[in-house]
């Protein structure tokens, strides 16, 4: 008579948590107990009655539905200010140098059409618009993963290849995917091989492994980022989520990129560890670092980024800076740019995913 669900919707589309959400309500309605364990506050408050907030395993409170704000619980969540949650922006710089990433008329499978764009040494630059808009396909597309997109990419002024993800690390670019489970890590090998291996050659002399620079660099990047480990040699499946998706950063740090793709890097993971996050991301790009970023979250996009690109069916509709980048002035973007389209004879909004 009690049904315990641990982050059930964190994988699923928004129509699918729709279904979910009438299957437990039926089953609530019918007497059944739920413990629904999420960080997404809009599930929370549709669904239960009563919430309790843990931080670092302790009960921190307990209330009613609806008796405290989304910005209430968040604090409570991580022990702090909501206004801290994302690091200070840097006053805008003139950008006469050359841009870290540039990108020329990519276009690939008529999924991508004809995007440039640049960002610049410092520059966390967003990718906004609903979802599905071409997003994701423009982040692999650059990494190599898509193959055969027409246009250029240039590194520091230099023409970079997108035939595969060896040639785009080899022209220090890195991709934190979507998905840790599949994408970013092998759970049952350790966290020490998991951090490696995608800088072996970096920290291989003459074909060897030299384990003296390897554990060097791992245990700088497990301080970097706070990783909670029971040691190197555990497998990696074993850790939280939080701590999973920083072993999958921090391996892509470990080869040193000076371009980094983020696609929807904070996706099911806890509030605490997005603030971690958010404030590296901040940190790598005070060090030099250009940041491509596609997040479903409008709050880190405003949060976060110096400028964000509204994509719309594969293209840049329009591109925002400084005090516009808004969550209205992104969603109003987002769906102008769906009602302009649909004037024109292109298929409408309906289609379009809003959203994970």
């Amino acid at each position: 008579r009690i049904l315990i669900l641990d982050e059930a919707t964190s994988a699923l589309t928004a129509a699918d948590v729709r279904k979910v959400f009438a299957v437990l309500k039926r089953l609530r309605s019918e007497g059944l107990a739920l413990l629904y364990i999420s960080h997404r506050m809009a599930e929370i408050a549709e669904l239960a009655d009563e919430s309790t907030v843990f931080r670092n395993g302790h009960n921190v409170g307990t209330f009613k539905s609806g008796a405290k704000t989304d910005t209430e619980i968040v604090e409570m969540m991580i022990g702090r200010e909501y206004s801290h949650v994302f690091p200070p922006k840097p006053a805008p710089k003139a950008g006469t140098e050359t841009p870290a990433l540039e990108v020329r008329n990519l276009s690939w499978n008529n999924r991508l059409k004809d995007i440039s764009l640049t960002a610049r040494a410092g520059e966390i630059v967003g990718l906004g618009g609903l979802d599905g808009q071409g997003q994701r396909d423009l982040l692999l597309s650059l990494f190599g993963v898509l193959r055969g997109a027409s246009g250029e990419v240039l590194i520091n002024g230099k023409k970079a290849a997108l035939g595969s993800p060896n040639e785009a690390k080899r022209g220090d670019m890195a991709l934190i995917p979507e998905d840790r489970k599949t994408e970013g890590l092998m759970l049952p090998m350790s966290v020490r091989d998991n951090l490696s291996m995608a800088s072996l050659s970096r920290l291989s002399r003459l074909g060897l492994v030299d384990h003296a620079a390897e554990s060097k660099a791992i245990d700088e990047m497990i301080a970097l980022l706070s990783i909670r480990t029971d040691g190197t040699a555990v497998p990696v499946g074993t850790l939280s989520g939080g701590n999973q998706q920083k072993i999958v950063i921090a391996k892509w740090l470990m080869t040193r990129p000076k371009v980094i793709l983020l696609n929807d890097p904070t996706r099911g993971i806890d509030v605490g560890t997005k603030a971690e996050i958010y404030q590296l991301l901040r940190k790598l790009a005070d060090a030099g670092a250009a940041i491509l970023y596609y997040s479903t979250d409008y709050d880190e996009l405003v949060g976060c980024c110096d400028k964000v690109l509204v994509m719309y069916d594969g293209a840049v509709g329009r591109v925002l800076t400084g005090a516009e980048i808004t969550e209205r002035a992104l969603v109003g973007s987002a769906l102008n740019l769906g009602a302009s389209h649909a004037e024109a004879g292109t298929p409408s909004l309906a289609g379009a995913g809003a959203g994970r």
